[in-house]
């Protein structure tokens, strides 16, 4: 059975790029889209995604605050969070974040931060 994913960036044109790369694995599939945090959270509410790949700085509502209430409306969606830039603060909380959060297992794989 495929997997769910919704992918959510403020940027049209990395969505599609991010869709293209997403879809070339026959086990994924895109259910949904959107431009911002808020619109996330209802989609995922909406389409029940097994995984978010959510950008971290958006307009309206961003990243950070997306995957706090992701994480309220639907526990067990797996979130991935990323940037085009990966300043020292913003790896702090991104590790402080993970140290207290838990992440079932999806594909096997495990996923590592590395300096």
């Amino acid at each position: 059975m495929p997997r769910s994913i919704l992918i959510v960036d403020d940027n049209p044109v990395l969505r599609r790029c991010l869709r293209r790369l997403v879809e070339q694995n026959e086990m994924w599939n895109v259910c949904g889209e959107a431009e911002n945090g808020q619109i996330a959270i209802e989609k995922v509410t909406q389409l029940t995604p097994d995984l978010v790949i959510l950008d971290w700085q958006m307009s309206v509502m961003g990243g950070l605050e997306a995957a706090r209430q992701i994480t309220l409306v639907s526990p067990n969606t797996i979130i991935i969070m990323f940037t085009c830039t990966l300043a020292h603060r913003l790896k702090r909380t991104l590790v402080r974040l993970a140290s207290h959060t838990s992440c079932p297992r999806w594909t096997g794989q495990t996923v590592c931060w590395q300096s």
